[in-house]
């Protein structure tokens, strides 16, 4: 985990928020390569389970609501953890995160009795600052495709199975936090609300499970750090009438990448209570009406984004050092898949002193940004810059020398093999293409150099 935070402050991934006035506990933001990879995330995310499925379509909710939303779907009563306080010490606690039942501030083992503390960050609307203005920031993104389910179900002219389906922000007032990215205050959420014909949930339900882990393989992660982890009844929430959530093996353990859960017909029946709406949905056959049940399939970005890392995150035994030509420094290599890496390409002029080489980097690198993610480095010795694409992720290097300028020829460089090809550069697209959709230099016909 330290490896992994320091790579990502160095390079531009990850920052603490605020950090110049000494920052914000489990508050972080993205820089520069980690809102390009978080974008790639979400992008492949919406591709895969809106773009092409003919069922499932997005919104965008606002992430302030109507306060009697949160009293409708139970956040008001239920939202909580147990919070106690160390009398010696006076550190509030999540009760179940106490190990040994000793304080891990100051040792202590006498605390208060627990009470139970609402997670979700309260604010006004408007100037007056009472009870009657008083809202909160989502806790999470669900809530708004049950309140939109009847606008956005007309409006589509959907019929049952189909899904809503949201990106957004949610806020979480954690007691205790830690572990990175892991249990944020500021979080970020994938989710889909499934609506399904009341006896066909179990079948759904089993469908959503599978097609949610096939998602982190296909992102890149390893089937071995990843097990489906089956809610008891007794520890069910309130809603639920079963969860699955898909665990991943991080270095301080095992813990919820997603989850899948069946909230049964609980949302649309509340909804419709609390706002004396009908929110039944009229089947256009037997013009028969009914409240769907909701299967729930939901992810958190910032947890796959630091899984990612995780898996991604090797080192190898690289160049020789300039100490002694027996030792080999370690070097770091990011395996991320092609589709997710900030930079599929960095272009590279051999020297930076040359007018004629750097013209013609230039002139290439103008023609790979049209249609991949591309990086211009020329800032010192090649090496060191293959080095520093390797340790962000960047996939394929292509590098413009002196003999480009007689023959419109290149060096492309792999990042996980280190292989090295020439080719021409009309070809460069096509082939640069063919090595992102995962075709092995060798296959290309070109001779390793």
């Amino acid at each position: 985990m330290n490896k992994i935070i320091s790579l990502a402050k160095r390079r531009g991934f990850v920052f603490p928020s605020s950090e110049i006035y000494g920052g914000v506990e489990a508050l972080f933001d993205y820089g520069p390569l980690g809102t390009l990879l978080k974008n790639n995330i979400k992008r492949e995310w919406f591709k895969r389970f809106v773009q092409q499925r003919e069922e499932v379509v997005a919104i965008d909710a606002s992430i302030l609501m109507n306060p009697k939303v949160w009293e409708a779907s139970g956040h008001v009563q239920n939202f909580t953890d147990p919070l106690i306080e160390c009398k010696k010490c006076n550190d509030r606690l999540r009760e179940d995160h106490v190990q040994d039942g000793k304080c891990p501030s100051c040792g202590g083992k006498d605390f208060t009795e627990a009470k139970n503390f609402n997670l979700m960050f309260k604010t006004f609307l408007g100037p007056v600052q009472d009870d009657k203005n008083a809202t909160f920031l989502r806790p999470e993104t669900a809530q708004s495709m049950f309140t939109n389910f009847k606008l956005v179900q007309e409006s589509s002219r959907l019929q049952v199975p189909f899904g809503i389906a949201q990106q957004g922000k949610a806020f979480r007032n954690e007691i205790t936090t830690g572990n990175y990215l892991f249990r944020l205050r500021e979080l970020e959420q994938m989710e889909i609300e499934y609506f399904v014909k009341p006896g066909e949930d179990e079948k759904w339900f089993d469908y959503w499970v599978k097609e949610w882990r096939q998602f982190f393989l296909d992102m890149g992660l390893n089937e071995k750090n990843m097990r489906l982890y089956e809610h008891p009844k007794e520890s069910l929430s309130h809603y639920s009438k079963r969860t699955v959530d898909i665990e991943y093996k991080f270095p301080f353990g095992w813990g919820e990448l997603a989850g899948i859960a069946n909230r049964t017909d609980f949302d649309l029946k509340q909804h419709s209570q609390f706002s004396d709406q009908d929110l039944r949905y009229t089947d256009a056959e037997s013009k028969e009406k009914y409240y769907p049940f909701v299967i729930e399939p939901t992810m958190g970005v910032d947890r796959l984004f630091l899984a990612l890392l995780l898996e991604g995150y090797e080192e190898v035994q690289g160049g020789r050092t300039k100490t002694t030509e027996a030792t080999k420094e370690m070097e770091t290599i990011l395996k991320l898949k092609p589709l997710l890496a900030p930079f599929q390409v960095a272009v590279l002029p051999l020297v930076k002193n040359k007018p004629d080489v750097v013209k013609k980097a230039r002139e290439v690198f103008d023609m790979l940004k049209v249609n991949f993610s591309c990086q211009y480095d020329e800032a010192g010795a090649i090496g060191r810059r293959y080095r520093r694409g390797d340790e962000i992720g960047t996939v394929v290097s292509v590098t413009i020398d002196f003999d480009t300028i007689k023959d419109d020829t290149v060096t492309i460089r792999d990042r996980d093999t280190m292989a090295q090809i020439r080719v021409s550069i009309p070809r460069l697209v096509e082939t640069i293409s063919a090595l992102l959709q995962g075709v092995d230099f060798k296959s290309l016909g070109y001779p390793i150099l």
